[in-house]
């Protein structure tokens, strides 16, 4: 064994290890650079009272690897002898093997596979700070294991910049063990971006440490494509010094000589995604260029689609990363945003469990046997989330009606892949392209292997068949020779060409027909995507699509297969739906009835029906009208101005008379108009609706009585005449009369039983207005002789007496009533 130095942990072990030994469940508290990753799991491996091995979940494959070989290192071991490792396309353990260093979906298998955990004594879930759904699956699936079958197995959480105190409680009051703080102090600098690119600034901020403090350099940028945009900003500008890469598509060679120090003793920059922010010392790091942000994948309920948002860190992320500066000796670090940016910065990093995808945790809860409700949760997760997730999983074939696991769903979940990547192998080792679907998935298990710039999955799947490429391309190669042993499956035929086969058995919901431009599809969905333009799959009139953005607007596909409809019904047939459809057509401006053969919102197949339900040929024409306007049925003048002798009423009276206005009419067409419909089949057809008698219907037999007698449509004047009334004009019900047929009325007629006067629009004999009242008592007292001036010179062969109360009223001239 090899004489570690000693690190701030070392003084708080004993304490850890006789708290798990009493209570078997506690939580670590450790800054960054205390130890506890490579110190915690030897002292409870010598613990007394510990029966097994001891297994430590960390969240990354790169902090798994290093943490396995630096714990193996300082116990004079190698990996696989005492110390192993379990990740994905590498295990390295063996009979001796005391200390087992894990990714989180490996404890998952493990626990699903043996609920009670036999032979192991101890579970550590490392940084666990940053709340991985896996790390929450596995706490929740672990402390039920340990307290239905297990109770001596001891349950240790371990984080830097996580609540302890919170965690404890959920962990029912468990005893919190803290460690000193870091070892060495960290100087930090604060330098506001300028406003340029990311890796300008990165850049910029890295060339002045190198000339300013000594030690190598840690850059932490949001992903790949900013790592390699620095990289070639730095290229030929660190006199004697090299620039490498870390995140997770590189290989573990490549991971390892980033994380070790330089062998010919140049001095390094280090470009890292957060893939560095924990677990992991990389040798040498003095420096710390924080450029503040992080890509993080954020699911959207509503449209099923998980986007990559490049967003500012928290504070917690930040302080993980200015650790990194002082593992080794005293560090600076350099943040690229001002200080007063850094108070709107929030604490934590929402877990996982709040944004992400939740149908890998449903289908294992399935084959836990258990529900949501049933087990204890740091965060629970969002019930709106956990519902998408069950109609995926129904819609896969994973789940029953009932929510219950089918035997199909069973064998997904002890496939070691997401949910959607599990059910396209198994359903493809059905149809003869087994060995297809497990390149697809290898491809699609990690980050995209191509630098090209077009979306077809079939190129993928041809360089994947090749062999060499990049380290991505042989970390997805070797996932499908898993896959493939797995299944059983080792054929390798000419079958690239159903890649949108299998692509579309993963993604059912992403199968995308050609709407409008050649570029633009309409995904099962219902949402709408688009081909990046001059892509040569634009103008396939069917896609398959693995990837795509979730922007409202219309997701950007990144990532596609062409796909034939004859091949599309071989694989889907069972889901097509076939219904007829009566419906208003918009760009026709009639109704349209159809026999659509569907699948999700993609219309296969339409068939014309020749004698659609007379039901639902009235409901859509109803529906039309009532899109499209009153204006398409047959009104007359008379039945307009009935509707306005209503709705004067219905001013007057209140809500006892119904409301025929043309909005009213428009919004209740199904109620009023489509028992009459019956018997429309095209657009010529309304003009035969008796229109008059449905919309009078509305009215009940005393309401009609009432209408012609409180608002008649003529009145009587005192010349004889039968004066239709005006209900339409704006001041009222207007009587429009000429004035000498109006001698002797002295009051002004009303309306509605007495409570209204009409409005009166005097005439004069050419039918011109003269005056306008609803008081002709006064009118007669104060206006009419004014009235009789002006008019008697310009119609001198009318009737024009000085009493026009007590005068005969006519319609005639004075010679006519001779």
């Amino acid at each position: 064994m090899s004489n570690p130095e000693t690190l701030p942990v070392d003084g708080v072990l004993d304490q850890l290890a006789a708290a798990l030994g009493e209570r078997r469940r506690a939580v670590l508290h450790a800054p960054p650079g205390a130890g506890k990753t490579t110190r915690v799991p030897p002292a409870l491996m010598r613990a007394p009272w510990l029966e097994g091995r001891v297994v430590m979940l960390e969240p990354r494959r790169v902090a798994a690897r290093a943490a396995a070989a630096r714990i193996a290192a300082e116990l004079g071991s190698r990996v696989g002898e005492l110390v192993g490792h379990r990740v994905r396309n590498d295990t390295k353990v063996g009979p001796a093997t005391r200390i087992e260093v894990v990714t989180e979906g490996v404890l998952t298998r493990m626990l699903q596979d043996d609920p009670s955990l036999a032979g192991v004594g101890a579970v550590i879930f490392d940084e666990f700070h940053e709340r991985s759904l896996h790390a929450d699956l596995g706490l929740a699936l672990t402390l039920e294991a340990q307290t239905e079958l297990r109770p001596d197995l001891a349950l240790l959480v371990m984080s830097a910049t996580l609540d302890d105190r919170r965690i404890a409680e959920v962990l029912g009051d468990a005893p919190v063990v803290r460690s000193d703080g870091r070892r060495h102090p960290v100087t930090t600098h604060h330098r506001a971006r300028q406003g340029t690119e990311l890796e300008v600034d990165v850049a910029a901020a890295v060339e002045h440490a190198w000339a300013h403090d000594q030690g190598d350099v840690l850059a932490f940028l949001p992903g790949a494509r900013w790592i390699r945009r620095t990289a070639d900003r730095l290229a030929g500008r660190l006199p004697g010094g090299i620039v490498l890469p870390l995140h997770g598509s590189l290989d573990a060679a490549e991971q390892d000589q980033a994380i070790a120090a330089d062998p010919h003793g140049r001095r390094k920059v280090v470009l890292a995604t957060d893939i560095a922010e924990t677990s992991l010392t990389i040798d040498g790091v003095r420096v710390v260029v924080d450029g503040g942000q992080r890509r993080s994948p954020r699911f959207d309920p509503r449209s099923g689609l998980t986007r990559l948002e490049t967003g500012r860190i928290s504070l917690a992320s930040a302080d993980q990363r200015r650790g990194r500066a002082g593992r080794q000796a005293p560090g600076v670090c350099y943040r690229l945003w001002s200080e007063t940016d850094q108070q709107h910065m929030a604490s934590f990093d929402p877990p996982e469990i709040a944004i992400a995808d939740l149908s890998g945790l449903r289908l294992q809860l399935g084959a836990w046997g258990a529900s949501a409700d049933d087990l204890t949760w740091i965060d629970r997760p969002p019930p709106h989330a956990l519902a998408e997730a069950e109609t995926l999983l129904t819609r896969l074939g994973a789940l029953d009606d009932d929510g219950r696991l089918t035997a199909h769903g069973r064998e997904m979940a002890g496939f070691g892949a997401e949910p959607r990547l599990a059910h396209m192998m198994l359903r493809g080792r059905e149809i003869g392209l087994g060995a297809l679907a497990c390149d697809v998935a290898g491809l699609l298990s990690g980050r995209d292997p191509s630098s090209s710039r077009h979306v077809d999955m079939r190129d993928r799947v041809l360089d994947l068949r090749r062999g060499g490429g990049s380290p991505a391309l042989r970390e997805a190669r070797e996932s499908s020779r898993r896959w493939r042993r797995e299944l059983g499956v080792a054929e390798d035929g000419d079958d690239s060409d159903d890649t949108g086969v299998v692509v579309a058995l993963a993604f059912p919901d992403r199968i995308g027909q050609q709407r409008g431009s050649a570029s633009s599809y309409r995904l099962a969905s219902g949402r709408g995507a688009e081909l990046p333009t001059g892509d040569p799959l634009v103008g396939s009139p069917w896609l398959a699509v693995a990837d795509v953005d979730g922007e409202p607007a219309g997701g950007r596909v990144h990532l596609a297969a062409p796909l034939e409809q004859t091949r599309l019904l071989a694989a889907f047939g069972d889901e097509v739906d076939a219904a007829d459809e009566v419906v208003w057509d918009d760009r026709r401006g009639d109704v349209s009835a159809e026999r659509l053969s569907r699948l999700g919102a993609l219309v296969l197949k339409r068939e014309p029906i020749e004698r659609p339900d007379p039901t639902a040929l009235a409901a859509a024409w109803a529906a039309g009208i009532a899109r499209e306007g009153l204006d398409l049925l047959p009104w007359t003048r008379e039945l307009g101005e009935w509707r306005q002798r209503v709705a004067f009423l219905r001013r007057v009276a209140g809500d006892d008379w119904p409301d025929l206005s043309d909005e009213a009419l428009t919004a209740t067409t199904a109620d009023w108009l489509a028992p009459h419909l019956t018997g429309v089949r095209r657009r010529k057809d309304l003009a035969r609706l008796d229109l008059g008698t449905i919309v009078r219907s509305r009215l009940d037999w005393e309401q009609q009585r009432r209408l012609d007698e409180w608002a008649p449509t003529h009145l009587t004047v005192p010349s004889g005449s039968n004066v239709r009334l005006d209900y339409g004009a704006e001041d009222g019900p207007v009587l429009a009369v000429r004035l000498q047929e109006l001698f002797g009325l002295t009051d002004t007629p009303r309306l509605a039983g007495g409570r209204v006067p009409v409005v009166v629009h005097l005439l004069s004999p050419a039918q011109r207005p003269v005056q306008v009242t609803t008081d002709l008592a006064n009118f007669w007292r104060e206006t009419y002789p004014q009235v009789k001036a002006e008019l008697m010179g310009r119609y001198p062969k009318h009737h024009w007496p000085e009493d026009p109360l007590t005068a005969q009223a006519t319609n005639r001239t004075k010679k006519q009533r001779r």
